[in-house]
């Protein structure tokens, strides 16, 4: 039967303000996924949505219908449950390299499907691909086996799993149209539910250096994911989490992945622990799994092992991963006490050495990144390294050493940083 999708109807109505129907929505994504509709009717759609938001109901049938898009990804008679974690993105935020290692270790499966940095914010899978020869790029099958054989595997987003969501997404990138959190939500949660899990716990960040700034804006976020979630029968909670200064003291692919292996051989940052644990926790709740974890490392190299990449480096992180040939500290103009460092500035200094995406088809040098040696309250005496940039190219390493200088506040009192976890939502 013809599909009678009117778009121009469709436009008008969300235009106007007025409602869409499940079996709208359904035939508009239907007609995306089938590229029967013009471009510049989605994007007129795109920028009506942006200015007239979609209430949680029509988030839902949004969000089902980019979801099936694709392939949905069903674990059939799994022996235990599925959980998985996803971050809105932030600077230093390299958790899910040992936190999902972690769950998995508890007796928890944990699918999980990552994406790529873009812009001040890394990504988790240039991380995994700073290990030489780290594959993320799993079929659907190789996919499914492996999580079900290690109770963990890395994907990548394909051209199987909501697709809708990569049509619309690359549209919302170049129509200024991103920041409307519907679209966000539905974005977030069709590709997550695509693969496969029966819950997630949602890592939403707030501050300088987040996509969502304001503290409102994140709990409001945050709210919208755990509702729309329970309408799809799916279990989830959500941290509101501190992204003003960087978390840890790395910062870039190479050097976040030798401090995740810190944090699970026991060691690393103290703020990268806490945000671990805290956030296993809630996966392990959801999950409905009470237990322990001595065994996290063993399940990451046999992760990075299964997909091509060499365990020699999670063994000797410091023999086997990238280094680069530049290494610049950053002096303290003064004595006194770290009072803040700008978590976007950081990550904009990041793209500047080359460890970042301007365009998603810049390549990345996995080397590149600075490495902190004060966080925020610790003191400091003018002229002690603050932090060390690592850069491939020389030439590169002085205009960001000025900026990093700029972006270390040094005030006479000591302050302390606010809590990690802002807010909790279920």
């Amino acid at each position: 039967m013809k599909d009678s999708f009117d778009p121009r109807r469709f436009i008008r109505a969300r235009r106007d303000g007025e409602r869409h129907t499940g079996d709208d929505l359904r035939a508009f994504i239907r007609a995306v996924t089938a590229g029967t509709i013009e471009t510049y009717q989605v994007t007129a759609w795109l920028m009506a949505a942006y200015f007239k938001p979609l209430d949680d109901e029509e988030t839902f049938a949004l969000t089902d219908a980019m979801m099936r898009s694709g392939t949905v990804i069903e674990f059939e008679d799994l022996p235990g449950p599925t959980v998985d974690k996803h971050s809105t993105g932030g600077v230093g935020d390299k958790i899910s390299l040992p936190l999902a290692p972690v769950v998995a270790a508890c007796g928890a499966y944990v699918p999980m499907i990552s994406g790529r940095g873009l812009g001040h914010t890394g990504g988790t899978l240039d991380k995994l691909e700073a290990i030489p020869g780290f594959d993320p790029r799993l079929s659907v099958e190789a996919f499914k086996a492996q999580t079900r054989r290690l109770r963990l595997a890395f994907g990548a987003q394909t051209a199987e799993l909501a697709p809708a969501d990569g049509v619309l997404y690359s549209l919302r990138d170049v129509t200024a149209t991103v920041e409307t959190i519907p679209l966000i939500v539905a974005s977030i949660l069709s590709k997550k539910y695509a693969s496969g899990t029966q819950a997630v716990v949602f890592d939403v960040k707030t501050g300088r250096g987040a996509f969502m700034r304001k503290l409102e804006d994140s709990r409001t976020l945050a709210e919208r994911l755990i509702a729309v979630s329970q309408r799809m029968g799916k279990r989830a909670s959500a941290l509101v989490t501190a992204m003003d200064q960087p978390l840890g003291f790395a910062v870039g692919n190479a050097l976040e992945v030798k401090e995740s292996i810190d944090v699970l051989r026991g060691g690393g940052p103290a703020d990268v622990r806490e945000l671990t644990l805290a956030l296993a926790v809630e996966m392990l709740v959801l999950a409905g799994i009470d237990a322990t974890a001595d065994a996290a490392l063993d399940v990451f190299r046999a992760v990075v092992a299964a997909q091509g990449g060499d365990p020699r480096a999670v063994d000797d992180p410091g023999a086997h991963l990238a280094r680069a040939p530049h290494l610049v500290p950053v002096p303290a103009p003064r004595s006194g006490f770290i009072a803040s460092i700008d978590a976007y500035a950081v990550g904009e200094a990041i793209v500047a050495l080359g460890g970042g995406r301007r365009a998603a088809a810049d390549r990345i040098d996995p080397a590149a990144g600075i490495v902190f040696a004060k966080k925020v309250g610790d003191a400091v005496k003018a002229g002690e390294t603050i932090a060390v940039a690592h850069a491939g190219d020389g030439r590169a390493v002085d205009p960001v050493v000025a900026a990093l200088a700029e972006a270390i506040a040094i005030a006479e009192g000591r302050g302390e940083p606010g809590p990690l976890v802002r807010h909790r939502v279920v």
